[in-house]
């Protein structure tokens, strides 16, 4: 038996009723999600919201964002790849090392085999922050054996565009080896048509003594819970 004219426009008009229905369902799209993810061409713009919980890699697999799935706030790591490490092309002072991520994924961990001038310098768009949110970031980073020369505090520094200053010190003497340290840098509050590149900075330059057993994973940008 054959649809009637009028049968059909019900049916078509019930599909669209349905596919409007779970458009206005779905979830508003993350501050600044299209944007974020505008570099990555890999995937559409739907099967990059489908991996937002997850977390999508962008830059070559050099930096890492995701949505916090109950505030739905925007997250970031920033891997060793994507951050500005002196000497880290001198197998003599710095090694790299593949690490599996969660998701699989293989980024590649920085090793610090030996050096006395310790600097590490990350850098994240402001704006790609969730206006309103207070954000904490930290260094993720492990001591590995044979360490050495720790005894002198580490810098740990924000800087923001406008010229403002986070320093702390964190003795890495005191922590223990072999497991992932989260170590703090600072924290902020992200604010409405803020722009520019907030840096993260690790460094120690003063005291003169080697160092070595530092793996650093990467730069952790969350929301403070």
């Amino acid at each position: 038996m054959g649809i009637s004219p009028s049968q059909h426009e019900e049916s078509s008009g019930s599909v669209a009723s349905g596919n409007n229905q779970a458009q206005s369902n779905r979830a508003p799209t993350p501050h600044m999600f299209h944007e974020i993810v505008a570099q990555e061409k890999n995937a559409t713009a739907d099967e990059l919201e489908d991996q937002m919980y997850t977390g999508i890699y962008l830059a070559g697999i050099t930096k890492k964002y995701w949505v916090h799935e109950k505030t739905r706030c925007n997250c970031f790591m920033l891997f060793p790849r994507g951050l500005s490490i002196t000497w880290s092309e001198d197998t003599r002072y710095w090694t790299w090392h593949p690490l599996k991520e969660a998701s699989d994924a293989e980024i590649e961990a920085a090793c610090l085999q030996n050096v006395c001038w310790l600097e590490i310098h990350g850098k994240l768009e402001l704006s790609h922050l969730t206006p309103g949110v207070t954000y904490e970031v930290f260094f993720e980073a492990m001591l590995t054996e044979p360490a050495y020369g720790w005894s002198v505090p580490v810098n740990l520094r924000l800087k923001f565009p406008d010229g403002k200053v986070q320093e702390r010190k964190e003795k890495l003497q005191e922590k223990p080896s072999g497991e992932w340290l989260e170590l703090k840098v600072g924290e902020f509050k992200a604010q409405q048509g803020q722009k520019g590149e907030m840096e993260i900075s690790m460094f120690e330059y003063d005291g003169g003594q080697w160092k070595r057993g530092l793996l650093i994973k990467g730069i952790k940008i969350i929301p403070k819970e």
